[in-house]
């Protein structure tokens, strides 16, 4: 019989559990015993709500505190040196300090799972490294379903796409040389699961799915004719892509089974049905696990009929295209959601309830599972006929963008005299990245509001008295370029969507960004277009407080289209195109409204990208031309900046500098300034600020710390084109950590223009000490 598959299951619980207990732990409001207990208790319940689902092979080990790669890390007993010596296992403060930084120790760095917007921590590895089993967090999970009665199918990091996306401490080193010390620690961690009674493990490789080349291929014969003697039998998952090239080697490694994608890649069934190993599985993702649409349950059986005809039943696994990680708990929950478009979509549990269907069709149960299959067709019919999805006049405008419409009046060289005429700013402008810390008052207030327990003008009077306290702040720090500190916005994505037509929003629709950081991404279920200015009001209301520059603060449309769970009757290139002609209308009102500078922040950019290269010029073609749709409405004089997150920016740079945009700012401070190399060989022509403050940790760097980042940026980028500031948003920094952390940046800018002026020339680049 065919069998139902889950890959993995949401975390963080139908009420965001697990953040809760997290961040209580961290605030010393709870102890570890209490965090482990809800662990516990929400483990149990995700695996009895699977198997209730009627789900057969149900994932254990895809539960994490913080980041599945993290816990594969703690497991091969990876753990850098500046966390101290490790005699036994992994202890949980050392677990969340890698995570999370600690006193004078920085965290280990962060950066996006693939093209999904999910982060995951970057391993650390070194020559001669030696690793050992020093976790069994997989093995006692096993155990923990076990004892409930729950046979699970426990899921581990595959060891080439662990090392494959680690970062070498060791100049010249490739960490995939690294393998043959490893692999010795998965046979042990392998051997104590089948110990405990695991007879088949789930072997995590989404590598698979991009560019590789002979090494890693290699790799790959290397790591599995050594594991493949081990007593369970291995499931290798790939997903998110196409294995393209990589077809002969997934396909022949000698493991039970394979897992495909056939939602992202339909294409490769029939490549993977040919070359599969005899005998061997295949699982088939047929289901969405990164988007929230129900699916098509004809189409969707179409590929799992043809994979039945050419292996049978016995050699068939029904499954979500990856781990249900990437979308909401249940729309069950979604009691205040529009009916209309609440009837169009599947959480997760709802997508196992799809798996399930699929699973008993296909082994011939197609009358048990029939009204299943009349309602996916019903909504599929209304869905596609729904007069809320499109606008002509949205349409129209689209089509009528030309190339001016793409172009700033004159080049930066031009505009940036202008700028500095008008801006008045000093060498080493400093400046914050746009929000400040959202605490629990300001998140009450907007409840109140919300709900009616305070009336609009007086959450308005609130807002004003936060937005002035925050400009105050700013002033008496000493920033020269302020932001108004977005008290009044949830979400970067959500604040706008909520404002823009072709919209919807969940109340319970959370999915994990990384750690105990949740978002709610909103649907973009229609035509984008904007009905009125959404940011005008306190942006001109914190200028008007101030005789320094204001910042207008905007996610552009590339960010709200990736942080979206978006449409998928029509191209993805469409919808940012509608999304940046809304923003591109915001951009010019915030200018006639008075602020001198506009940030369009596009955090996402790099994180769209396409695994396979070959289709990268494709989506950058687009996505950076619906970035200068956005910001090209204004005049010279008008500062238009960018922000990225963690990115690796090498591969893309002439597409960074075609966006043009004045100033962009980008996350380097977990990496050492590391980032910037790709700035320095580029010659990137425009101003850069470098983040000298992690703001994802709760550590506040000192002056001195952050002079040195500074001396190591100013090695790569000109004095009059760096700018100070952090590495990201202050919305999850409580004050205290926020107010030590600005004044100490400013204090080192300052030192280093003194050292300016002490020289009488640019500032020279000199190591930190």
């Amino acid at each position: 019989m065919a069998i139902a598959a889950n890959l993995g299951f949401p975390r963080i619980g139908a009420h965001r559990e697990l953040k809760a207990a997290i961040e209580a732990y961290w605030k010393g409001e709870t102890d570890a015993a209490a965090l482990a207990a809800t662990a516990a208790d929400l483990r149990a319940r995700h695996w009895t709500t699977q198997r209730a689902a009627g789900i057969t092979v149900i994932p254990s080990n895809d539960f994490s505190l913080y980041d599945q790669m993290l816990d594969m890390t703690a497991t091969l007993g990876a753990v850098p040196a500046r966390f101290g010596p490790i005699g036994g296992e992994v202890s949980l403060t050392t677990y969340f300090a890698m995570a999370r930084g600690a006193k004078g120790v920085p965290a280990m760095e962060m950066t996006k799972w693939f093209d999904t917007n999910y982060h995951f921590i970057v391993p650390e590895v070194s020559a001669g490294q030696s690793f050992r089993l020093a976790s069994l967090k997989a093995v006692r999970e096993f155990e923990e379903a076990k004892a409930l009665g729950i046979h699970t199918r426990p899921v581990i990091i595959g060891p080439v796409t662990w090392l494959a996306l680690a970062k070498s401490r060791t100049p010249g080193l490739a960490p995939l040389e690294l393998l043959p010390a490893v692999l010795p620690v998965y046979r042990e961690l392998l051997d104590r699961l089948a110990a405990a009674g695991a007879d088949r493990v789930q072997v995590d490789e989404p590598i698979l799915a991009t560019d590789l080349g002979e090494f890693h291929r290699a790799a790959f014969w290397t790591a599995y004719d050594e594991l493949a003697n081990a007593a369970p039998k291995l499931m290798v998952a790939t997903y998110f892509g196409a294995l393209g090239p990589n077809l002969d080697v997934a396909t022949k490694l000698p493991v039970d089974g394979l897992h495909v994608d056939l939602v992202r890649a339909p294409e490769q069934l029939e490549p993977v049905l040919a070359a599969l190993a005899p005998g061997a599985r295949l699982s088939l993702g047929v289901v969405d696990g990164r988007n929230v649409w129900r699916a098509s349950l004809e189409a969707a059986l179409a590929p799992v009929a043809r994979a039945v005809a050419v292996l049978g039943t016995d050699r068939v696994e029904v499954a979500p295209s990856c781990s249900l990680l990437h979308v909401p708990f249940d729309t069950g929950l979604e009691k205040e959601l529009d009916a209309e478009v609440h009837s169009w979509l599947a959480f997760a549990h709802q997508k196992l309830e799809e798996v399930a269907a699929l699973t008993a069709a296909a082994n011939g149960d197609r009358a048990a599972v029939a009204l299943a299959f009349e309602r996916s067709a019903v909504v599929a019919m209304a869905r596609a006929s729904s007069r809320r999805i499109h606008n002509a006049g949205v349409k129209a405008r689209v089509a009528g963008v030309g190339a001016d419409d793409l172009a700033r009046r004159s080049p930066y060289a031009t505009r940036a005299v202008v700028q500095d005429a008008r801006l008045g700013l000093p060498i080493l402008p400093t400046t914050t990245i746009g929000s400040f810390p959202q605490t629990a008052e300001v998140r009450r207030a907007r409840a109140d509001a919300r709900k009616g327990r305070i009336t609009a003008a007086d959450y308005d009077a609130f807002l004003e008295r936060e937005t002035e306290a925050c400009v105050r702040f700013q002033e008496a720090a000493g920033l020269d370029m302020l932001v108004h500190g977005e008290f009044e916005r949830n979400d970067m994505v959500e604040c706008f969507g909520e404002q823009l037509s072709g919209f919807a929003f969940t109340r319970h629709g959370w999915v994990q960004s990384y750690g105990s950081r949740c978002v709610k991404p909103p649907l973009i279920f229609g035509d984008v277009a904007r009905p009125e200015p959404m940011t005008v009001r306190w942006s001109r209301f914190a200028q008007s407080l101030t005789d320094r520059p204001m910042k207008g603060m905007l996610t552009g449309p590339v960010t709200i289209l990736q942080w979206s769970f978006v449409r998928d009757d029509q191209p993805r290139s469409v919808t940012c195109r509608q999304i940046a002609l809304a923003i591109r209308d915001e951009v010019v009102d915030l200018e006639a409204a008075g602020l001198p500078a506009i940030q369009i922040d596009e955090p996402a950019l790099r994180e769209g990208l396409p695994l396979r290269r070959a289709d990268w010029e494709a989506y950058l073609g687009w996505a950076v031309d619906a970035f200068r749709l956005s910001a090209a409405g204004v005049r010279d004089e008008t500062q238009i900046h960018t922000h990225m997150c963690y990115s690796e920016f090498n591969d893309i740079m002439p597409a960074i500098a075609r966006m043009d945009a004045d100033v962009i700012s980008i996350e380097t401070s977990r990496s050492d300034m590391e980032l910037l190399a790709a700035f320095s060989d580029f010659a990137y022509p425009n101003e850069i600020g470098p983040g000298v403050w992690d703001i994802h940790s709760p550590r506040v760097p000192d002056e001195e710390e952050i002079v040195g980042l500074l001396r190591k940026a100013l090695a790569v980028i000109p004095a009059e084109r760096l700018w100070v500031n952090p590495d990201c948003g202050l919305k999850t920094r409580g004050w205290a950590e926020a107010e030590a952390a600005t004044r100490n940046m400013v204090a080192a800018a300052r030192q280093l223009r003194a050292t300016f002026a002490d020289s009488g020339s640019s500032i020279t680049a000199q190591p930190a000490e």
